[in-house]
């Protein structure tokens, strides 16, 4: 069921910008998994603990933590062998959130737009893309375009300047959201001024003012978005789910 506004009609909602891991797709399970085996190759060690703290980080930051526990790899050479092993296992199977790609559509239908901001690299991020149909995200913001990763907030500012530079009505910050599933990840969409939902994942996120928590995307369209941007995070909503 899509929404009955009919695009752009009475609408804040202006843009939306996706994290990937853990919020459009559930690729962690396969960085973790690449995780283990990469530590276990070099005779090393790790724990969940470790892995979960490497959740919406940087992939530099996340080489870093592997060397420490024993990865003898330079940063580079661990990023691109836990990318090459996460795009075998995606291509295997998609692993889509729930409500991800109904809430992708609804939004398409809606005339919102939507954008990729992800601290994975281009090639596991395309593969993602390419696996939904056209123009559902019009263009990635990924780890390797940016010089900080989340939870600094350079990502979403850059993705921000891009979809403004061609929208057809100013775009501004407060009518746009961002939907995160990790504490760097709604740090850096916070930071950036942008409105923020996070939908938790992997790990717990803390109850804050600076952005909205929902327990899953599932039910969402254009609609219950367009609510969320119209209130304060931390306000008392009601049900933004379809009926």
């Amino acid at each position: 069921m899509h929404s009955e506004t009919s695009p752009g009609a009475s609408r804040r909602l202006q843009a939306v910008f996706w994290d990937m891991d853990g919020t459009l797709v559930d690729t962690e399970p396969y960085w973790i998994a690449s995780e283990y085996e990469l530590v276990a190759a070099h005779g090393g060690s790790w724990s969940d603990e470790q892995a979960h703290s490497l959740v919406g980080q940087a992939l530099t930051h996340s080489a870093a933590v592997l060397q420490r526990a024993g990865v003898d790899l330079s940063v580079r050479q661990i990023i691109d062998h836990l990318i090459g092993q996460v795009v075998e296992r995606v291509r295997e199977q998609m692993p889509w959130r729930p409500g991800a790609r109904e809430l992708l559509e609804d939004l398409h239908s809606a005339g919102v737009r939507c954008a990729l901001v992800t601290m994975s690299e281009g090639p596991l991020a395309r593969e993602v893309v390419a696996a939904l149909p056209e123009g559902r995200l019009e263009f990635i913001v990924s780890g390797d375009m940016v010089s900080r990763g989340k939870p600094d907030p350079e990502a979403y500012h850059v993705a921000f300047e891009r979809m403004a530079a061609d929208h057809p009505e100013p775009l501004e910050r407060g009518r746009c959201l961002a939907v995160e599933d990790s504490v760097p990840g709604t740090a850096a969409a916070a930071d950036s001024g942008i409105v923020t939902l996070a939908v938790p994942h992997m790990s717990p996120l803390p109850e804050s003012g600076r952005w909205h928590t929902l327990p899953t995307l599932r039910g969402l369209d254009a609609d219950g978005l367009d609510q969320l941007i119209s209130v304060a995070p931390g306000s008392a909503i009601g049900s933004l789910a379809r009926p």
